[in-house]
């Protein structure tokens, strides 16, 4: 399938939207748009959009900057956009055109297979 991987990164996450944590209403969106999964990677440390060092500190991790990583058709990811648009805090965030799939067979195919292979073996 072809899409977007879209990164966006958290300077601070003290900040929030809508009561919400950031990252957590990044994550939010993202499955509203449809987007099934996510990575959220700490960031040990970076220079924000304004030029700002920040860095994990022990007594200062709710200012840990963070990456939050989507995948998606592009009919997912140009509403997330927008919704993060909306929301009224400046995010920086990176995109760019992938391919994508999954690997193996989806579970319930999976579980067939699984059983005829293992009385294939049983056979042998």
């Amino acid at each position: 399938m072809q899409g977007s991987q879209l990164t966006v990164y958290v300077a601070n996450q003290r900040h929030r939207v809508r009561h919400m944590p950031v990252v957590e209403w990044i994550l939010d969106e993202a499955r509203h748009a449809g987007i099934q999964g996510a990575t959220v990677v700490d960031i040990a440390e970076g220079v924000d959009v304004n030029g700002k060092y920040h860095a994990a500190r022990f007594f200062e991790l709710a200012e840990q900057s963070v990456a939050v990583s989507v995948v998606g058709g592009d009919d997912a990811i140009e509403p997330l956009l927008a919704k993060l648009h909306e929301g009224g805090i400046r995010l920086f965030y990176t995109r760019a055109p992938i391919e994508y799939d999954a690997l193996g067979a989806d579970q319930a195919h999976d579980a067939g297979e699984a059983d005829q292979s293992h009385e294939r073996r049983r056979a042998i």
